[in-house]
């Protein structure tokens, strides 16, 4: 507004000035004619975008997703452990697609990812034609939200989980209701009893994201058997390759055969393709083919859909990073326990730290990691008080991490 303002005070002060010579030349007139044009078309223009109006959209009632403090200003220096990722990036074979000839960036990518599903159905053992890629296992979820959920269906999540279940279900204007969890592992009778007439979707990762815990094999199938047939259940599978537990069993390996079982599965996390974002989802036909209908045509980019299939192809180093998870993770969790804070059995490639019985705050370990240059997971927009969640980073990482705490609890 002011520098309109200005801008319409000079014009006119400008035509003045020339106006008020006593012998005006033919340039002079018209130099004043068109100012005078454009300060009357800065006057119309102004009158017109001041009446103009923004459309009205729905109101969102939504926090929006946060990732893990990726926003420390100039990060680069900083060892991020706060979301997850590999620890040991992506197999070597991935990256020499970027220098091969066989890179196509001109062509749009094959709609179908009929590549990468042929790899996941030789590789898992599973019906190619019940497979769908998407970018991301999160834009699986937002496809599954938007085919089964109206305006007040309902949507029950454990009390802690992936913060994108309950974003893209009230998106669509769908309720969400949480069960209550028995110390932080998800209850089976709390989720029945959250059940309702209008019970569309039951989401649950396992292992489950914040938490680490998970669900056994026994108390996976007593879920599926108690819940109303006609209820979908929705299991994620991200973190599955790192829980070595003899009495897991993945979503996937469960319930292949089942009509009402989605299952959810992503390259974010041990293949090293977060920022590709490549990930896919598997059930029964008629659910892949309705979601085919709603999927956006070339969601999945040719790079992400290339490096998906020859990650999972690359059995050498996808041993390399469970051994490592297995190997630093009970290691990190052992070294937190000698200082009271509690964790998680390790089932994924992170620990969610506890501070209850220590003798420092969960607030104030993450601001003496921050200063040292650590970032870690904040538990607040999870609400769960009093916690951390880490993740487990390279050998580097991990050894400077061990140093830093054992700095930290020196000085408390």
């Amino acid at each position: 507004m002011r520098k309109k303002n200005f801008f319409s005070g000079f014009f006119i002060a400008l035509a003045i000035q020339i106006n008020q010579r006593q012998k005006i030349c033919t340039k002079s007139k018209f130099i004043c004619q068109t100012l005078k044009n454009i300060y009357l078309l800065n006057i119309y223009f102004f009158n017109i975008s001041s009446k103009m109006t923004i459309p009205k959209f729905k109101k969102i009632n939504i926090e929006s997703y946060k990732p893990g403090k990726s926003g420390v200003k100039n990060n680069k220096n900083y060892i991020k452990l706060s979301a997850n990722e590999s620890s040991l990036g992506v197999s070597p074979n991935v990256r020499r697609i970027f220098n091969s000839k066989s890179l196509i960036t001109n062509r749009y990518p094959d709609s179908k990812s009929e590549l990468l599903r042929k790899v996941i159905s030789k590789e898992f053992k599973c019906d190619f034609n019940k497979i769908i890629c998407g970018a991301g296992s999160d834009e699986i979820i937002q496809m599954i939200c938007q085919l089964y959920l109206n305006k007040n269906d309902e949507v029950i999540l454990p009390e802690f989980s992936f913060l994108m279940y309950r974003i893209y279900s009230k998106i669509v204007g769908a309720k969400v209701k949480f069960s209550q969890e028995n110390n932080f592992k998800i209850s089976i009778e709390n989720i029945i009893k959250k059940v309702t007439r209008k019970t569309k979707i039951v989401f649950l990762a396992n292992p489950n994201n914040p938490t680490g815990t998970y669900l056994n094999k026994f108390e996976l199938i007593k879920l599926r058997k108690k819940l109303n047939k006609k209820i979908l259940l929705v299991i994620d599978d991200a973190y599955h390759e790192y829980n070595l537990n003899k009495d897991y069993v993945s979503g996937l390996n469960l319930f292949r055969r089942s009509k009402n079982v989605f299952i959810l599965r992503t390259f974010s996390k041990i293949y090293g393709l977060a920022s590709l974002r490549a990930g896919w989802g598997y059930g029964d036909k008629k659910i892949i083919d309705a979601l085919y209908k709603i999927k956006p045509p070339f969601n999945l980019n040719f790079i992400a859909e290339k490096s998906a299939a020859i990650a999972i192809s690359d059995k050498v180093f996808l041993k390399k990073s469970i051994r490592h998870n297995l190997f630093w993770g009970n290691k990190i969790k052992k070294l937190f326990e000698g200082y009271k804070v509690t964790s998680n059995k390790l089932a994924s490639n992170f620990l969610l730290l506890n501070f209850k019985n220590c003798e420092i705050s969960a607030k104030l370990f993450m601001s003496k990691l921050l200063k040292n240059r650590i970032i870690v997971r904040g538990m607040k927009e999870y609400k769960i008080k009093n916690s951390l969640r880490l993740s487990i980073g390279n050998s580097s990482e991990n050894k400077y991490l061990i140093k830093i705490v054992k700095k930290i609890f020196k000085n408390v």
